[in-house]
C-alpha cells in the first residue's frame, strides 16, 4: 500500500492493525476501485459488496466478537476507512453502515436488539442507515417534524428525512422521531425500522449530489409506518437526543479520518501524475512551483495526521471529548479541501474530467464540511472549550 509516510509509525497502528489496513487495502483494490464509473452512474455499489466485506471481515470491526464483530478499538475501525479512501473510493457508505450504526445498537440498545441486528450488519446480511436530516431540520435536530405515537403495542411513525446513506440498500434504519413533540430535546426517540415488506415505508428519489455519485443518498417517506415498540433504541422514551449526542464525537472523528486519507490520495495521485506529464520538454514535476506545492500540500497532510492520531488515542483509551473531535473534523476537513484543489490545479485540464480520480475527490471532498454538523457548529462548539 503506498503512502507519502512510509517511516511513520504512530501509536495506535500496530502490526495487527497494518496488516487490517493492508488486508482492507486490498479489498478496495480488487472490489471498490474498477467499479467506481459504473456506480456513479447506476447512483449506488452493489448490494452484494456490503456480504462481500462482511465475508471479509472488514465491517464492525471494534463491535465484540459475541456479535459477531472482530472486538478491536475505534482505531481498528479507522483503519478500514482509511484504506478504502487510500483507494480512492467515493462510494462505498462504509463509514454510516460500519463505524456508526452499529454503535447506536451496542451502546444503547438492550441485549435482545444487540443479538438481533449487530452479527447482521456484521455479517453485511443488514446494512445499516441513520435518518436524522429533514427538509427543514438539519444541525438543529430540535427541530425534527417526524413523528412516532404510540398505539398500544406499536409506534406509528409519520415524516421525511433527506440525505440519507445507504438509502438505497438499508435494510434496518435507527430513525430520528419526536416522541412527545412538545418536550423538545427531551421529547426525541431513536426507532428501530426494518425496511422489508414494510407497509407505509417508500424510499424516495436519488439525490443527484455535487460529488460521491456512487454513493446511495436519498430521501425516505414514513406514512403510518407501524413498529412494534420494542423497537424503541434502549428501554425508555426520550433519550434520543442524548443517544445522538453521545455518537457525534465518534462520527466527526471517523470524517476527519476520511478527510486525511483522501488529502493523502489525492497527493499521492498528483506526485504520479507530474512525473509522467511534459510540458517544455521536462516533467512537470522539475518545476519548483510543483516541487513546492507538493511539499506544501504533503506537510498539510502529516500534520492532520498527526491531529487525528492523537484523536484516535483518546478515542481508543474512551476519553475522547466533543473539543478534540470538533476540532479535528473542522481542521481537516478544510485542509482536505485545500490539498484536494491544489492537486487537481496540477492535472491542468484533465483534473476538470470525471474519469480521472483527482476530480472525484474533488467533488467528494466538498460535503466533507457539511455533513456530521457544519465546520460553523464545529467552530461555535470549539469556541464554548475557550
Amino acid at each position: 500500500m503506498k503512502t507519502l509516510f512510509p517511516d511513520y509509525r504512530p501509536a495506535w497502528l500496530t502490526d495487527e492493525r497494518r496488516e487490517l489496513m493492508e488486508h482492507a487495502f486490498e479489498f478496495s483494490q480488487k472490489e471498490l476501485v474498477p467499479h467506481q464509473e459504473r456506480w456513479a452512474d447506476e447512483q449506488k455499489v452493489d448490494r452484494e459488496l456490503w456480504n462481500k466485506a462482511g465475508d471479509a471481515g472488514l465491517l464492525c470491526a471494534d463491535i465484540p466478537a459475541e456479535y459477531g464483530g472482530i472486538g478491536g478499538t475505534f482505531s481498528h475501525e479507522a483503519a478500514v476507512q482509511h484504506a478504502i479512501t487510500l483507494s480512492g473510493d467515493t462510494a462505498f457508505g462504509y463509514s454510516v453502515g460500519s463505524t456508526i450504526v452499529p454503535h447506536y445498537f451496542l451502546n444503547f440498545g438492550t441485549e435482545e436488539q444487540k443479538k438481533r441486528y449487530l452479527p447482521r450488519l456484521a455479517s453485511g446480511e443488514f446494512v445499516g442507515a441513520i435518518a436524522m436530516t429533514e427538509p427543514s431540520a438539519g444541525s438543529d435536530l430540535q427541530s425534527i417534524r417526524t413523528t412516532a405515537k404510540r398505539e398500544g403495542d406499536e409506534y406509528v411513525i409519520n415524516g421525511s428525512k433527506t440525505f440519507i446513506t445507504n438509502g438505497t440498500h438499508s435494510d434496518v434504519i435507527i430513525v430520528v422521531c419526536k416522541t412527545d413533540p412538545e418536550a423538545k430535546a427531551k421529547g426525541i426517540s431513536l426507532i428501530i425500522v426494518e425496511t422489508k415488506d414494510l407497509a407505509g415505508f417508500e424510499r424516495g428519489r436519488v439525490l443527484h449530489k455535487i460529488g460521491m455519485h456512487g454513493q446511495d443518498t436519498r430521501e425516505l417517506f414514513f406514512d403510518d409506518v407501524r413498529v412494534p415498540v420494542d423497537n424503541l433504541l434502549g428501554a425508555q422514551e426520550g433519550q434520543g437526543f442524548f443517544q445522538l449526542m453521545g455518537q457525534l464525537g465518534r462520527e466527526r472523528l471517523i470524517i476527519a479520518s476520511t478527510a486525511v486519507a483522501a488529502a493523502e490520495f489525492s497527493v499521492l495521485e498528483a506526485v504520479d501524475y507530474t512525473r509522467e506529464r511534459q510540458a517544455f520538454g521536462r516533467p512537470i514535476g522539475d518545476f519548483q512551483n510543483t516541487r513546492y506545492e507538493l511539499a506544501d500540500c504533503k506537510s498539510q497532510v502529516f500534520a492532520g495526521r498527526a491531529m487525528v492520531d492523537v484523536a484516535q488515542g483518546l478515542a481508543d483509551a474512551g476519553t475522547l471529548d466533543p473539543t478534540t473531535a470538533s476540532m479535528a473534523k473542522l481542521w481537516t476537513t478544510d485542509m482536505q479541501c485545500s490539498v484536494v484543489d491544489r492537486c487537481l490545479q496540477l492535472f491542468g485540464g484533465y483534473g476538470y474530467m470525471m474519469e480521472y480520480p483527482i476530480a472525484r475527490a474533488y467533488a467528494a471532498a466538498r460535503v466533507q464540511k457539511i455533513y456530521g454538523g457544519t465546520n460553523e457548529i464545529m467552530k461555535e462548539l470549539v469556541s464554548r472549550s475557550l
